[in-house]
């Protein structure tokens, strides 16, 4: 298969879809890679490193798509790069489309297949391709959150772990998965009081039983949400719907009980944020204020380090990129279940149910789709 990488356009967006080292596996399989000129240069990755992988080095993104059967990406395709798309292209990438309709029209407009990272499950239930970067984002939800809180960036001024005499700050994360967990032990490492808030009693149980006295957890009950919000300095949003909206926890006028300064960090801004004043931003203007309350919602957070970024998609997308190349993404999908809950677009059709449902759109199973 002709696999096409090309450099990242999304604003500050350091991260690369395919490693050297992934480039190696994929020729060592037969298949040929086209790599756009200094697509790997945000990760500390140089072309030279490619063409001794065996890739091609092409000059310009259109080359890329022109010439690849399949696209591999990390963030959803900008404008400029979905009007190079085409039917019977496969896309291989983050989408996120249940808050991004322009995306989503586009996509079907095009024709191209297209398996998104974070709808792939797991034969537990997971999201492998989306808990290497939730693992990154939540660590790194309390450091900028520490940095948002800093009175030079308008926040209330407050250390996050304290020093002898004064008390560290309080912190709660609302959702208790892998971005809440990282993001708790982060935190809770730097000396902050840290409370986890989440519905689920199996999880609550278990962060109890790991994690013991190194933080707190509670049960997220809209009252108990409302009156823990109100106490913190920080609040961290890591709730996931795999492929919906995210739901609005906090709503603006919960904003006026809490401190003046207080951060807020929403890593559920890719699905469209767990606050009601969410709204997206760039590591480039990171930080907005709404009613006194200081908005920090990067949407591609892990793009800040994108080198472990990068290592650690590439870690956990390989062995998919693998067999869809190998068999062909129908074969593979067919004989992984799991890499099918990963379409969302073939042929013009919508194939996941919660997109479909977040965008009032018609949707067919992913399983239909292999049929046409």
């Amino acid at each position: 298969m002709k696999i096409g990488c090309p450099k990242e356009i999304k604003p500050q967006e350091f991260r690369v879809g395919m490693t050297p080292g992934a480039v190696q596996e994929a020729v060592a399989h037969g298949h040929s890679v086209m790599v756009e000129t200094g697509a790997g240069l945000g990760a500390g990755f140089t072309d030279a490193a490619y063409v001794a992988a065996g890739a091609t080095i092409a000059q310009t993104a259109d080359e890329v798509f022109a010439a690849s059967e399949m696209i591999v990406k990390v963030k959803e395709p900008q404008p400029a790069e979905r009007a190079r798309l085409r039917e019977g292209q496969l896309l291989f990438t983050y989408l996120h489309l249940a808050p991004d309709p322009d995306q989503t029209h586009d996509l079907l407009k095009s024709g191209v297949t297209a398996i998104a990272y974070e709808t792939v499950t797991d034969r537990n239930g997971g999201l492998p391709l989306l808990a290497p970067m939730s693992e990154v984002a939540g660590r790194l939800a309390p450091q900028v959150g520490a940095w948002t809180l800093q009175k030079a960036n308008g926040g209330r001024g407050v250390l996050l772990g304290g020093v002898p005499g004064v008390a560290p700050a309080k912190v709660v994360v609302i959702g208790g998965g892998v971005v809440g967990t990282h993001a708790a032990k982060v935190a809770a490492g730097m000396g902050a009081d840290v409370t986890v808030l989440d519905r689920s009693l199996v999880r609550l149980r278990y962060l109890d039983d790991v994690f013991g006295r190194d933080f707190k957890n509670a049960y997220a009950s809209s009252a108990t949400t409302a009156e823990l919000v109100a106490e913190a300095d920080m609040v961290i949003g890591a709730v996931l719907i795999p492929g919906a909206a995210a739901p609005k926890l906090v709503s603006r006028a919960q904003l006026s009980t809490m401190k003046p300064g207080a951060a807020i960090v929403d890593v559920a801004i890719d699905q469209g944020g767990c606050f009601e004043t969410s709204h997206a931003t760039t590591h480039q203007d990171p930080i907005y204020e709404v009613d006194g309350i200081l908005h920090y919602c990067v949407a591609n957070m892990p793009g800040a380090v994108a080198r472990t970024s990068t290592q650690a998609l590439g870690n956990a997308t390989l062995p998919f990129l693998l067999a869809l190349a190998d068999k062909g993404w129908k074969r593979a999908c067919a004989e992984d279940p799991h890499l099918l809950a990963g379409l969302n677009t073939h042929a013009g059709r919508l194939t996941y149910a919660a997109v479909g449902s977040a965008l009032g759109l018609p949707t067919i199973s992913a399983a239909d789709a292999l049929k046409l």
